[in-house]
């Protein structure tokens, strides 16, 4: 039995050919980093729920909260769901797939900077 043999998830490690280790390399940085960012999502939606008090009376804040928090565990999946494509498509030397998680993460940051803008601003 070979080392490849052993190697998980097999739908991405069983095809097209080895890649320059580099590559792959940066592409489990790259999926590192996407962990990070939903990482940070996360502990933003439990900064919002400890804050609500000093942030702002409205009580829609631990609503946001709860979708900063799910965005992160969301994030954190389609990480893993995006280096998979990736590796795959250098294994088969086909197109690097498009960031699609780039947008949805930038979203979400605009939508909690929003909210919490105004807020704050209502409050005072």
């Amino acid at each position: 039995m070979s080392e490849s043999d052993n190697r998980r998830p097999r739908s991405v490690y069983e095809v097209g050919e080895e890649p320059d280790p580099r590559v792959t390399l940066a592409n489990e940085r790259t999926a590192l980093a996407w962990l990070r960012t939903a990482l940070a999502l996360v502990a933003g939606g439990i900064a919002l729920v400890v804050l609500s008090d000093t942030i702002a009376s409205w009580k829609g804040i631990a609503w946001l909260a709860i979708v900063v928090c799910l965005a992160g565990g969301l994030a954190a999946a389609l990480s893993v769901v995006r280096w998979a494509r990736v590796e795959r498509a250098v294994r088969t030397r086909a197109p690097i797939p498009a960031p699609h998680l780039l947008a949805y993460v930038a979203a979400v940051v605009v939508l909690v900077a929003v909210v919490v803008s105004v807020a704050v601003a209502v409050r005072r």
